[in-house]
Formats: structure tokens, sequence, C-alpha cells
């Protein structure tokens, strides 16, 4: 049988709650609708590019999205010193170009591990919480706004990539 991404409930979150509640809840939002809009599509589906001559994909994005999410959650904030998740010798973009459609259903599952640890190390944290990056001061509260504001950019071009596939279009 031939693996397709699972179908995502989108999350919402309160549009009343407090700081914390409202910068997780959109950021759950926005990462549960980057797995919508890939939902029931092949590994060659989401692999493939449908709008040369960018290297823009699906699967790039799934890719990208994970790397992100370690980067900023658990080499950041929690200070762990990890291996890079792609190949750096293939280049900075090898997470949009270094695709396997054969490898599609470890890269979604790599996805949703790295949420589950970026929100297991800001679990209880507070937000004003700060770290180091690359010369720059961090704080959780920002982290989270890069994340959401990072996820609303792809979603954007995962509309694109979706609908050029298969005409799926949606909110």
């Amino acid at each position: 049988m031939t693996w397709k991404a699972p179908e995502a409930t989108r999350t919402t979150g309160s549009l009343t709650g407090d700081e914390r509640e409202t910068l997780t809840g959109f950021l759950a939002f926005y990462r549960s609708t980057l797995l919508q809009k890939c939902a029931g599509l092949t590994g060659e589906q989401l692999a493939g590019q449908t709008v040369e001559p960018s290297n823009l994909t699906l699967l790039g994005l799934i890719r990208h999205m994970a790397k992100v999410e370690r980067i900023w959650f658990r080499e950041g904030l929690a200070g762990l010193q990890l291996a890079p998740m792609y190949a750096p010798e293939k280049g900075k973009d090898a997470d949009f170009e270094d695709l396997s459609p054969d490898r599609a259903p470890e890269d979604y599952a790599r996805l949703l591990e790295e949420i589950r640890l970026a929100d297991e190390v800001a679990a209880g944290v507070p937000l004003d919480t700060t770290f180091t990056r690359r010369g720059s001061v961090y704080s959780l509260r920002t982290v989270h706004v890069h994340m959401v504001a990072e996820y609303a950019r792809h979603i954007g071009h995962a509309d694109l990539l979706r609908e050029r596939l298969d005409g799926t279009t949606g909110a």
C-alpha cells in the first residue's frame, strides 16, 4: 500500500486567553494547518515541484519546519547541541533540495516529533526566558511570534503548492 500523509485536524486555540495561551494556540493552529495542507498526499506528490523554477515542495516545507522547530526550541531555548538534521555539505537548502519521496513518512514523523519535543521544552518556561543565538538575545515570547510568522508564511506557499498538485483549495 502506498503511504499517504494522514488526515489532520486543525487545532484551534482560545481567542480570549492570556498571552501564553494565545501564542501557543496560534502556533498549534498553524502547525496543524500545514499538516492539513499535506493530508492525503503520497510521498511523490509531497515531493513534487509544481512551481518551477522554485525548489519549494510540500515535503520540503515539512522538512524545513522540522529543522526550524529543532533550531529554535531544542537548540536555542534548551541549549542542546544536536547534530544537523540534514547534511551540511549539501548546503543550507538541503531540507528543500535533498528530497526523496520514499523518505516522506520518516520526514513527516520527524516533524511531528520535533513539534512534540518543542512543546515539551517550552512547557512551563516563562515567556521572558532568554537565550543567545548567533550573537543575538531572544526570549521565548519572540520565538513563539517568530514561529507563528514562519508557519503563516509557509502555509501561503503550501496553499499554492497544493492547488497546483491536485486543485485542492481551502481555508
